[in-house]
């Protein structure tokens, strides 16, 4: 009984988190009717955030099962470009993909998020990533999402961390880390692989 519990309230967080991250985006980039949710100050200030991080990159769509291999070497490659890009440390970004997808291109989460850095369907569109899958993008955009949420919370990391897990207001709901043990766990995974390749280098 008790596991169950546990994998109802594993169940029960994620969709709190798939649905704070897409609502976060929903707002940001409206699909539809939600010109309520667009206009609100929240929205309009993230929103400003991240147009002010990077210039949206163009690339032709790309369908993940005619996407050329890549290697480690070529990720590291990227992780470095946009790591400069958007003006975050490499390793920063490095312990993010790693905890995120163990640096594997075609990693699919049970909930959906998609690549090396997991992004979420709606999140990567209202990135301007048209294939999650292709590592360029990926990167590209997760890269560009994760600047602006440390220019949203004032340069935190441990902050951004957790808004790039759980979502940008459900931070700012509780006014620093969330108390949900995955989110908790994910910043204090991703801060040690963090410092640990910084000691590498």
């Amino acid at each position: 009984m008790q596991i169950a519990g546990e994998m109802i309230s594993s169940l029960d967080f994620t969709l709190r988190r798939i649905s704070s991250i897409e609502q976060g985006f929903n707002s940001l980039f409206p699909a539809g009717k939600t010109e309520n949710i667009a206009t609100s100050k929240e929205a309009q200030e993230f929103k400003e955030i991240l147009d002010k991080t990077t210039t949206q990159t163009t690339s032709k769509p790309t369908n993940v099962a005619n996407s050329q291999p890549i290697s480690r070497a070529g990720i590291e490659d990227l992780i470095a470009k946009y790591a400069e890009k958007n003006d975050l440390d490499v390793n920063f970004v490095r312990a993010v993909i790693k905890q995120e997808s163990g640096f594997n291109p075609k990693a699919t989460s049970r909930a959906g998020a998609m690549g090396l850095m997991q992004l979420m369907p709606n999140t990567a569109r209202g990135l301007g990533v048209r294939d999650a899958y292709n590592p360029e993008e990926n990167i590209m955009g997760g890269t560009k999402y994760l600047k602006s949420l440390m220019t949203k919370f004032d340069g935190n990391p441990e902050l951004a961390l957790a808004a790039y897990n759980a979502g940008p207001y459900t931070v700012q709901k509780y006014n620093g880390i969330p108390p949900y043990s995955e989110t908790q766990r994910y910043v204090k995974n991703v801060m040690a692989n963090w410092e640990n390749l910084k000691n590498d280098n």
